[in-house]
Parts: C-alpha cells; sequence; structure tokens
C-alpha cells in the first residue's frame, strides 16, 4: 500500500449544491487526476424545513461558525417552506451522469435528505424501505443501473437502515464515523453490508473555532493522516465545491505535490472485500462527534 492514502467522499445535500457545487469539483478533480465517490440526493431538496434543528443543542452555535445562508444561499433555505423544494434528479439526471462517465464512484445519498436526516430513527421499518426504495427507483432512472452503495444523509443508520441495505445487496455503505472498514452489529445483530466510515473531521466542523484557524486547517488535515492505511474524507459539494473551493482546490494541489494517492471508495471496498474473513464486525452505535449537532452513527467496539 502506498505511503499516504486518501478517498473523497462527496455529499451532495441540495439542488444548489448539485448544480453549482459538483460540477465545479468535477473539474478541478479532472485537472489534478483525482477520482471521487459523489453520493447524491435524489428527490425533493426541502432544506428549509431543517429550521426545526434550531432546538437542537449546538445546532445555533454551528450556523453562526459556518456562515449557512452565504453557503446555502437563501433560496435554498426556504426550499420545502415556502414554495416546493426542487427535485434534484428530474432537474440535474444528465449533470449527475456525466461525473459517473468521467470515472468517477456514484451512490445514493437519500431521496429526501431533511426526511432522512430528521426522521430515520422515528420511522418503521415499512417508512425506512419505501424511502429507501424511492431513492433506489430515482438512481436507476438516473444511472440506468442499479445502486450498489449509500452514505447516510446526516450519518444517519440504525438496525432498520441496515437491514434494508442488505435487502437490496449494497456493496458497501459509508454511515458512520470510524477508524477502518467494518461489519457492522446492532444488539447483537450482524449485518452484511460493508461500512466504510469517514475517518477525518469535515470541513465545517472545524470552520470557525479559534483553536483551528482556517490558514492553518490544510496542515491540520494532512498531520491526522494515518500512513499505510485508508484515510476518508467526506466533503461537501455546498462547501469545498462553493464556500471553500478555493481553499480545497489549494489543499488537493498540496496533496498531489505530497504524493497522496487517490481512490474511491469503491477502490476500497474492492481490497477490503477480496478477503472478507478479516474484515472485523464491530458495534454500530449513535454518538455525539465534536463541532457537529446532535448525534450520528459511529463506529463502537469491536465484536467477537
Amino acid at each position: 500500500m502506498p505511503d499516504l492514502v486518501l478517498a473523497l467522499k462527496v455529499d451532495v445535500d441540495t439542488e444548489r449544491g448539485t448544480r453549482l457545487g459538483v460540477p465545479a469539483l468535477a473539474r478541478v478533480f479532472d485537472e489534478l487526476g483525482i477520482r471521487a465517490s459523489f453520493f447524491f440526493s435524489l428527490g425533493p431538496d426541502n432544506t428549509g424545513r431543517a429550521l426545526r434543528r434550531v432546538f437542537r443543542p449546538g445546532f445555533l452555535k454551528k450556523v453562526r461558525r459556518t456562515s449557512v445562508v452565504s453557503t446555502y444561499g437563501v433560496r435554498t433555505l426556504l426550499n420545502g417552506v415556502l414554495w416546493p423544494g426542487p427535485h434534484i434528479g428530474v432537474r440535474h439526471a444528465g449533470l449527475m451522469r456525466a461525473v459517473r462517465d468521467a470515472g468517477h464512484d456514484v451512490g445514493i445519498h437519500c431521496y429526501d435528505h431533511i426526511r432522512w436526516q430528521d426522521g430515520l430513527h422515528h420511522m418503521r421499518i415499512g417508512e425506512v424501505r419505501r424511502e429507501f426504495g424511492r431513492a433506489r427507483a430515482e438512481f436507476e432512472r438516473v444511472f440506468g443501473t442499479p445502486a450498489t452503495s449509500a452514505a447516510a444523509a446526516g450519518w444517519q443508520a440504525d438496525a432498520q437502515s441496515l437491514t434494508v441495505y442488505d435487502e437490496a445487496g449494497l456493496t458497501y455503505a459509508s454511515d458512520a464515523r470510524g477508524v477502518c472498514p467494518f461489519f457492522p452489529t446492532v444488539r447483537k445483530e450482524r449485518f452484511q453490508t460493508l461500512q466504510i466510515p469517514s475517518t477525518l473531521p469535515t470541513l465545517d466542523e472545524l470552520l470557525g473555532r479559534p483553536d483551528y484557524p482556517e490558514e492553518s486547517l490544510a496542515t491540520h488535515y494532512f498531520s491526522l493522516l494515518r500512513r499505510n492505511d485508508v484515510n476518508v474524507m467526506t466533503l461537501h459539494a455546498e462547501i469545498e465545491g462553493m464556500a471553500k473551493y478555493a481553499w480545497f482546490r489549494e489543499f488537493l494541489t498540496r496533496a498531489v505535490s505530497m504524493r497522496v494517492q487517490f481512490v474511491t471508495l469503491a477502490d476500497v471496498a474492492r481490497a477490503a472485500l477480496a478477503t472478507p474473513a478479516i474484515i472485523p464486525a464491530h458495534e454500530l452505535i449513535l454518538a455525539e462527534i465534536d463541532g457537529r449537532s446532535g448525534t450520528l452513527a459511529v463506529q463502537g467496539n469491536a465484536v467477537a
């Protein structure tokens, strides 16, 4: 394995991020010879309904740090509230296919981002099947082939969503924060879809914090890369592809000069699943992550 390996996981949350952020990221990836994994929101953009999170501990603090209005735009923040949310898959199917055709890995982020991120743990199994089924159907309509991967909106996963993934026969998912690929277990039930967790903090978890000045963030990220292992960095089309594009482009340029090898999550999955017997099983738990409000899926203790 090369000394430094980094997989870039692009979460695409909104119509605006799809329309503006995705093409910008695709251009810089093409310029630098990088292939990444893109996970698309495929249904209506109802971002405005996220205003309900105002009562969640830490949410307003994060909004102030990350300049949410300038990042997402006023219109996006009113989608699904003052007017119907635009249907992302219908509007941007050609753009999504162009990403796939450029050699990038593509998968499901969600159908309705807000419904999954804020509602998954209140759904019954039938509702989870229907919601993920909508995403699968739209993915197949857009790309002409079934989805083989998913990365849950807001890192929200539980036993029901893992059950639905197994039923769909996915090759891998990237729903959690953690340290290495694993097979997830919940309440002693082991699931078959490989989890490839994000190992690095996201940019929006660090931005605006006095202990992480922006001018030294790239150096901080490079200090976190584990040698002779796979590092997974989640980025957002709306942030690294738009609001912080200049920062991200410079980060990638430095990484290339340092001979970091970029891989897709599909590459990571293929390598891991070549020897499935040595992939560890770990609990999938809900926990808080520094810099982010609410709880999310986290790689827990190893299971014998």
